[in-house]
């Protein structure tokens, strides 16, 4: 039970980095000033729907493109870690989300561009869900479990943005930075464990 949990938690805190609903609630809040309830509540829904789909997508054709493409897992998690660990900085040091004033182009969905991609399936969120699903060593039921999770994740997300000029009066802009960033620190050392456990894999290093 203590390892289910510790799972939980690990796999909770990578998509809660990467997905960062807390971003992602401050970019809906800034390109749905002028919509109606109704409407912020269709474009949550919507963002929400296409998100759990280009991620479930990647997961299911992620390995099959490793294969195709003769990559080995350990280097794909070797670049992920990389690309995850410099994800990390950049919530530390910077602002992973898209700018606030980064506005869609005309005719374009708000719900896909800039909600769904790429704040909430961001980079690194399809990094995350490729790496922690892949078949050579997770089971089925590891996957499902992985998924589980990821909807977790996403299903706050959906709620944040229901709840947005709540939560974010709740939060403010300190505490928002606050959290952003202590995430982006737990990133950057999950990214270094993924690079350690590829190296490992090629024989370079030894892992206990």
């Amino acid at each position: 039970m203590t390892d289910l949990i510790d799972d939980f938690l690990r796999q909770f805190t990578v998509f809660w980095a990467t997905i960062d609903p807390i971003s992602t609630l401050g970019l809906f809040l800034a390109i749905t000033p002028a919509k109606s309830a109704r409407e912020k509540r269709s474009i949550a829904m919507r963002a929400t729907l296409y998100s759990a789909i280009i991620l479930l997508g990647f997961v299911m054709v992620g390995q099959i493109i490793l294969t195709y493409m003769e990559i080995r897992l350990q280097s794909f998690q070797i670049a992920g870690g990389i690309l995850l660990f410099l994800f990390g900085v950049q919530m530390v040091f910077g602002d992973a989300a898209p700018p606030p004033d980064q506005k869609p182009e005309a005719g374009h969905d708000v719900a896909v561009f800039p909600l769904a991609i790429p704040s909430i399936a961001s980079p690194g969120a399809i990094m995350a869900a490729v790496l922690m699903t892949e078949n050579s060593s997770h089971t089925t039921a590891m996957q499902c479990f992985t998924l589980g999770v990821m909807g977790v994740v996403l299903l706050i997300t959906l709620v944040l943005m229901l709840m947005a000029n709540k939560v974010f009066r709740l939060l403010g802009n300190a505490g928002s930075a606050v959290v952003v960033r202590v995430m982006g620190i737990l990133l950057s050392a999950m990214a270094v464990e993924t690079v350690i456990h590829g190296l490992g894999g090629l024989g370079l290093i030894p892992i206990k």
